[in-house]
């Protein structure tokens, strides 16, 4: 097992924890705070490009890509609301007042966004709320649509399915993944995680889905408050390997829990994960471990499994809220010792980076 393959490559400040990280239409960073600001960075160094001031927590990001503006348009989830910002405008700090869109998504003020998705065409934007509901807006009329079933708990994360115009899933604190089809507000099919065994008689946190991704080959990932992780690979299309060629069913059957497992990935919380590859994919804990897996068998052989291949610690993140990838890059946020945010970029160490001279982050 590699444990040096990236290396830190430069760190950035920020006065409040950061709450959320996506990467927008150019590889640039966009990270939302927890005192209401959001910093657009170049990728390559401390630079902010552009910044939004004012609103509530950020918890979630998404760009679209804009023909006028090279670093697209973004939806910022705030507080109940989910804001529309253009950043092509000649300001470098926007407010407020100066969204195109704002929505009302939540119910009241309790029921805050926790994330956001958009579809491949960036025609719909799917949104998990604490009161446990999921659903999409439709963006060339703004109507929003709540799905008829939700979760008992808070809806932490919300994901379209590839390939499937209509679907979306979404995990919980209910310890529940759901599938739905959006068009019809119906749920298709749902997986319900259990407790791990209690180890030497100490009960370990429930399995409250924190994280999830979906490969472009519609392998699911979710990941647990109590250090699992659990594979879907049921909706898996056109995959190579070992796993041999799949076609693309009538039906995603990721949540099928005949062509999933669960295993043991963390001694706490995985708080992140994404797809890097159509099987190969990132995991982040709450204090910051960082490992790259490889999905390995077949369901048809019962021989699925999961393989490490390299694992690294953030230096300066003393708890993670956030992590994205985007080409060589790895980027994590959160907070240091200090409770300031802390973002840490690395590279993988065959990139040369000799000609970047990071600047100061304000």
């Amino acid at each position: 097992m590699d444990t040096d393959l990236y290396k830190l490559d430069h760190t950035l400040q920020t006065p409040a924890p950061v709450s959320s990280l996506s990467v927008g239409q150019l590889g640039h960073i966009l990270a939302g705070s927890d005192d209401g600001s959001l910093r657009v960075y170049s990728r390559s160094s401390s630079k902010v490009l552009k910044a939004i001031r004012g609103l509530g927590e950020v918890s979630s990001t998404v760009c679209l890509k804009s023909n006028g503006s090279e670093l697209g348009d973004i939806w910022v989830a705030s507080g109940r609301r989910a804001f529309y910002f253009a950043l092509g405008t000649s300001q470098l700090v926007l407010k407020p007042s100066d969204a195109c869109s704002v929505l009302e998504i939540g119910a009241d003020d309790d029921d805050v966004l926790n994330e956001l998705a958009l579809n491949h065409k960036n025609s719909q934007l799917a949104f998990s709320l604490d009161s446990g509901a999921a659903g999409v807006v439709d963006l060339s009329t703004k109507k929003i649509t709540r799905m008829r079933t939700s979760h008992q708990s808070i809806c932490g994360t919300v994901k379209f399915i590839p390939d499937r115009p209509s679907e979306l899933v979404t995990g919980g604190y209910d310890s529940a993944l759901l599938h739905f089809d959006f068009q019809q507000g119906t749920v298709l099919s749902r997986f319900d995680l259990s407790a791990a065994p209690p180890a030497s008689g100490v009960s370990l946190s429930p399995p409250f889905v924190l994280c999830s991704s979906i490969s472009p080959s519609g392998i699911i990932a979710a990941g647990t408050a109590d250090g699992r992780l659990w594979i879907g690979t049921g909706g898996e299309k056109s995959s190579g390997g070992s796993a041999g060629q799949k076609k693309r069913k009538r039906k995603w059957e990721g949540l099928n829990d005949d062509e999933g497992f669960v295993t043991d990935v963390a001694e706490g919380p995985v708080v992140a994960t994404t797809f890097i590859a159509p099987r190969t994919l990132l995991i982040c804990t709450l204090l910051g471990k960082v490992t790259q897996h490889e999905i390995c068998g077949a369901s048809s052989e019962g021989n699925l499994a999961l393989e490490m291949k390299w694992t690294k610690t953030a230096e300066n993140v003393v708890k993670v809220n956030a992590l994205v990838a985007v080409e060589e890059w790895i980027v994590i946020g959160g907070f240091g010792k200090d409770g300031k945010g802390v973002i840490e970029c690395w590279i993988k160490k065959s990139v040369d980076t000799s000609d970047t001279a990071p600047e100061s982050a304000e």
